[in-house]
């Protein structure tokens, strides 16, 4: 399919991401407008410790006006950096905890109708106590639940956060040494 770009305006432009207004042209000829978030990146942990718990983060999302329990996950703080780096970022910060051992488990894009976010996966393992300050506007309850109750919760639809679904579900492959 050939859509063609005629036009491409930033319309807004805050703290983590911009909306861009795209003018295109569809295979069949008809101009057609796209308002695209630009985002850097993210990224979403999922970390292990040696006895099988999966350290979770509970906190309120305002857009849903709930709280949620997820993954821990972060944004890139720029275009330039690696997701590795925002992962071991993120994961002291939420967490209190650093990992010796990060293994990338693939990325995907959150929302690729309006969205350039690409969140990239990965399992964290060998913890230790190591925290970072968290961002100001973060309150986070850690919560450790054992693996197989994460992934009960989340195939029984108690998780309603797509990345924590979509980590969990790449990151299946990987899960069974840690299953108790």
């Amino acid at each position: 399919m050939n859509f063609q770009l005629l036009n491409s305006k930033v319309i807004f432009k805050g703290r983590v991401f911009s909306i861009r207004r795209d003018e295109l042209r569809t295979p069949d000829g008809r101009p057609t407008t796209f308002d695209i978030v630009e985002h850097h990146g993210s990224v979403v942990i999922i970390p292990i410790d040696k006895e099988g718990m999966v350290l979770l983060v509970r906190q309120y999302r305002h857009a849903a006006r709930i709280e949620m329990l997820e993954l821990p996950a972060g944004t890139l703080d720029s275009s330039e950096e690696e997701p590795l780096h925002c992962a071991s970022r993120e994961l002291r910060e939420e967490t209190g905890m650093r990992a010796n051992n990060f293994v990338e488990l693939g990325k995907f894009y959150l929302a690729a109708g309006y969205s350039t976010e690409l969140m990239t996966v990965f399992l964290a393992t060998d913890l230790h106590i190591d925290p970072l300050e968290p961002d100001a506007d973060e309150f986070l309850e850690v919560e450790k639940v054992p693996l197989a109750e994460v992934l009960s919760i989340a195939e029984t639809g108690g998780i309603p956060d797509a990345k924590t679904l979509a980590a969990l579900l790449l990151a299946r492959p990987h899960l069974n040494p840690y299953l108790k």
